[in-house]
């Protein structure tokens, strides 16, 4: 299902479409892969997880401790002291142990195939956001661009309504009428003005950077025709579920790790150590010609049987059960958002498509309307109220189309996003190297060292504040 046809060629042909002057949407997509603080943060959660691969399979590896002391007797009964310098060394390894670390390594890998799952929804999620901040950007500039213009028409009509009303063609009522509409205008174009500075921190929130030049989106790839092909394309495809059925898994996994405490574990044992008494063995053990080192060896197994450990066993399974239980109900739970985002998706497509063909034809009703308007003052036969109103309604129509338009793209993006198709390797984004994950998973979870660090952490994403604040490091910042 996920490498249908329509949808990897229609996301294909949208992100490879050519750019023009400005900033295209594939270009903001592509920072936003490469820049964006949740998509980052999402990547360290799943390197995470990675690592308790490697912490779970430390379980089948033996364990080797040493030890040393320096000690000096400052009261011996009977006379005399001495002192004496010990080392030993230790070994351990687990021969059975009724299948904990077995299921340990598998709820690990369980919670990796999760991770990865949660990344590419949240990839999804995230582009998502992009797609829709970069569409506000382009319809709010669009409706302070209208509002300019119908402020400056107000303009001209109020300076011709007041030269009529000094020639006594027109009343003082007329005059009055066209200043409260451009005062209601300039109004308009001022609330405008504050939402488009709004769309465009969003944009920066989410892409990195404040808008450029922004070029029209390239067209959505082909959609379902209906909202049930839509519905079973995401129960198949979408990574919230795939992400929910991993952790269930893992949670079946933790209660079988529990279950092993009921079992005997058996462990290989060693050991060897020496001391030497550094001259004093005679005076510690009295007569002559002992020996001033000594060394000793051994070898065995140990078994552990539990009997009975107060009911803390069944009651740590039954907290996993009941853990299981929870994410069993959430799995339910996710299920159900899906197929209800799916369907709204689905739904405020196709009333936005229907809103852009009405609204379309209202543009054009309302501009010939005008322009008749316009016409028949000149004659007489319509006031100057006729005017401002038909101006008003052609804006108002050019603002729901322009609006309409807006809410199509988004929600058709959304719609995807719903269904699987929104993540980074459906967009085919060419800005550099998709992120691996599985890269990391293979450096690290095999390695047996204990002093194998990674250098220390520093932010990936790209800080938005300028000035003396953008040189202090998050990690310096005081309450």
């Amino acid at each position: 299902m996920r490498g249908a046809y329509w949808a990897t060629a229609g996301l294909a042909a949208m992100v490879t479409a050519a750019a023009a002057q400005g900033e295209t949407l594939r270009d903001a997509l592509i920072k936003t892969y490469a820049t964006n603080p949740t998509i980052m943060a999402q990547r360290a959660q799943l390197r995470s997880l990675d690592e308790g691969v490697a912490i779970a399979r430390a379980g089948r590896r033996p364990t080797i401790s040493g030890t040393a002391g320096v000690n000096q007797n400052l009261l011996r009964t009977g006379g005399g002291g001495g002192r004496n310098l010990s080392a030993g060394l230790e070994i351990g390894y687990p021969i059975f142990e009724g299948g904990r670390t077995r299921n340990r390594i598998g709820a690990a890998n369980e919670r990796v195939l999760a991770g990865r799952a949660a990344l590419r929804a949240t990839e999804g999620d995230v582009f998502t956001d992009a797609v829709a901040a970069y569409m506000d950007v382009i319809r709010d500039r669009m409706v302070v661009s209208l509002n300019r213009n119908q402020v400056s028409v107000l303009q001209t009509n109020l300076q011709a309504t007041r030269d009529r009303f000094e020639l006594g063609d027109l009343t003082r009522t007329d005059v009055a009428q066209s200043e409260a509409r451009l005062a209601l205008a300039r109004s308009t174009l001022a609330t405008a003005e504050g939402r488009l500075r709004g769309s465009e921190e969003t944009y920066r929130r989410v892409i990195g950077e404040l808008p450029e030049d922004l070029e029209p989106p390239p067209p959505l790839p082909p959609l379902p025709r209906t909202a049930e092909e839509a519905v079973d394309i995401a129960l198949a495809n979408n990574s919230d579920l795939v992400s929910i059925a991993a952790q269930i898994r893992a949670a079946g996994r933790d209660v079988s790790v529990i279950e092993a405490d009921r079992l005997p574990t058996i462990s290989g044992t060693g050991s060897g150590g020496y001391t030497n008494y550094l001259g004093t063995a005679d005076d510690q053990f009295g007569g002559t010609g002992n020996r001033n080192s000594t060394t000793n060896s051994a070898v065995g197994i140990s078994a552990r049987i539990p009997l009975y450990q107060g009911g803390a066993v069944g009651a740590r399974v039954r907290q996993a059960q009941a853990l299981q239980s929870q994410l069993l109900e959430r799995g339910v739970e996710t299920e159900r958002f899906v197929v209800a985002s799916t369907r709204a998706a689905f739904a405020s497509y196709q009333a936005a498509l229907q809103a852009i063909a009405s609204n379309e034809v209202a543009v054009a009703a309302n501009t010939l309307a005008l322009e008749g308007t316009r016409a028949e003052q000149t004659v007489g036969t319509r006031n100057v109220l006729d005017v401002l109103n038909a101006e008003q309604e052609l804006l108002n129509s050019q603002v729901a189309l322009v609006t309409a338009r807006r809410d199509a793209y988004v929600a058709g993006f959304a719609l995807l996003n719903a269904m699987g198709r929104a993540e980074a390797d459906d967009l085919n984004l060419d800005g550099g190297a998709l992120y691996d994950p599985l890269a990391n998973y293979q450096r690290v979870n095999r390695r047996w060292s204990d002093w194998a660090d990674d250098p220390d952490p520093v932010p990936v994403s790209t800080r938005t504040v300028s000035g003396p604040a953008a040189n202090t490091p998050v990690t310096d910042r005081r309450e």
